[in-house]
């Protein structure tokens, strides 16, 4: 008799995990990842991240710049050419990520969710009007006004 409760219990156990034991999903849990799985259960380590900076000037620069004689300027993050514009496009306030006339870049961060690239602008001549370093955060649109 107790041998049949055992075997009993054992069934009622073996049948339980085989319900719930399975339901884990593997993925990116967080949230601010491009490979975020809504999904997942259990982390596996595969979560990679963006951030991306929009550049901006205001009325005032633009006269500026176009007084010194720019007409266009070529922006440059970590050695790569990643857009221009011409130096009459100016913003009244900073743009959102990706707005339309913007320059906008986004940068593969990998599995890190912040990470700093130097940038520079220059002129349609050479000469270089801003430079510095700029930090990308993950999921996080970043606006950066240039003054001169």
């Amino acid at each position: 008799m107790v041998y049949r409760l055992f075997s009993f219990f054992l069934l009622i156990a073996g049948l339980s995990l085989l319900s719930t034991g399975c339901t884990d999903v593997e993925g990116c849990m967080d949230p601010n990842s491009v490979t975020f799985n809504p999904d997942a259960t259990l982390d596996d380590g595969s979560c990679t991240y963006e951030g991306q900076v929009v550049f901006w000037y205001n009325e005032t620069t633009a006269d500026s710049l176009q007084a010194d004689q720019a007409t266009a300027l070529t922006y440059y993050v970590d050695g790569e050419v990643v857009g221009s514009s011409a130096t009459t496009e100016f913003w009244n306030g900073a743009p959102e990520c990706e707005s339309p006339g913007s320059v906008t870049v986004v940068k593969d961060l990998g599995i890190a969710t912040n990470l700093t690239f130097p940038f520079r602008v220059v002129d349609d001549t050479g000469f270089e009007y801003f430079s510095g370093t700029l930090n990308f955060t993950a999921n996080n649109c970043e606006q950066v006004e240039l003054v001169f």
